[in-house]
């Protein structure tokens, strides 16, 4: 294994309000970015992108876009978000006007090449509905893109997971047409992996032969109720990013996701003393 991965930061549902504004009426959002954009400059080695899966704001408005960006100005890592259920296209695409969209109108869609690796970010969002829905256009250039450059590996990045996890009013606004996406996925075997947001928790499962992760978010996690017990609930549970590392090797070599929680903690100390042995 390559002692040289890429590393791609995914963050998710950072759900900015206007400044001053908390999260239904508890959670600071604009805080967790700032401890979120800390922990991921800290991180070493510093990971080559950083991929924002859906919900940058939270209503939307133009402000709550400025405000993201000046939240985001710290960050010193390269990055690009797709838009989820809480943003708007339009103000999306006025407030990141250098971003490289596939498309001049619709979906926001975006392709990152990076050394040995493609990100392909795709735009799951329904204007003013809580589901997702991946156009025409954008199965169609996904299948495109997927289909050049066979031999690179390709990571795959929605708002909306194309499965569902349990937690009964989240598997009602998942991706309606996961069918055709993974239709799509399952003719190119360079997709590596399709990683998600929008559930505010991490999950993994496999479809199709395929990883399938939802990233945590850097705030609160939405209440894990696999019972149906509890109106929709949320909980202020530790914060955590993904990081998917891609180690080059034979074939499409091997990607490893990890979970990165956000805060200090204790450490790091050695297993083994001066003498080599262990403590």
């Amino acid at each position: 294994m390559s002692s040289k991965p890429v590393l791609i930061a995914q963050i998710s549902d950072l759900h900015i309000k206007p400044p001053g504004a908390l999260a239904y009426g508890r959670v600071d959002t604009a805080k967790a970015l700032e401890r979120c954009v800390a922990a991921l400059n800290a991180f070493e080695p510093a990971p080559d992108f950083v991929v924002i899966s859906g919900d940058l704001v939270d209503t939307p408005t133009s402000e709550e876009y400025d405000y993201l960006k000046r939240l985001l100005a710290p960050l010193g890592l390269p990055f690009a978000g797709i838009p989820g259920n809480h943003d708007s296209r339009e103000l999306m695409r006025a407030a990141f006007p250098a971003a490289s969209f596939a498309h001049a109108t619709g979906p926001l869609d975006q392709k990152i090449e990076l050394p040995s690796l493609d990100l392909l970010l795709l735009d799951s969002s329904v204007p003013g509905k809580p589901h997702g829905m991946l156009e025409t256009s954008t199965l169609q250039w996904l299948d495109a893109m997927l289909a050049t450059a066979a031999d690179r590996p390709a990571l795959i990045f929605l708002h909306h997971p194309p499965f569902k996890g349990g937690i009964w009013h989240m598997d009602r606004q998942d991706l309606f047409n996961a069918d055709e996406l993974l239709a799509v996925v399952g003719r190119h075997p360079r997709a590596r992996l399709i990683a998600c947001g929008h559930v505010h928790r991490a999950m993994l499962t496999t479809i199709g032969g395929i990883a399938v992760t939802i990233c945590p978010a850097p705030n609160h996690a939405v209440d894990l109720d696999l019972g149906q017990l509890r109106e929709p609930s949320f909980k202020v549970e530790p914060a955590a990013f993904h990081l998917h590392a891609w180690f080059p090797g034979e074939g499409f070599g091997q990607l490893v996701t990890h979970q990165i929680p956000i805060g200090r903690f204790d450490g790091p100390h050695p297993f083994f003393g001066p003498d080599g042995k262990l403590l």
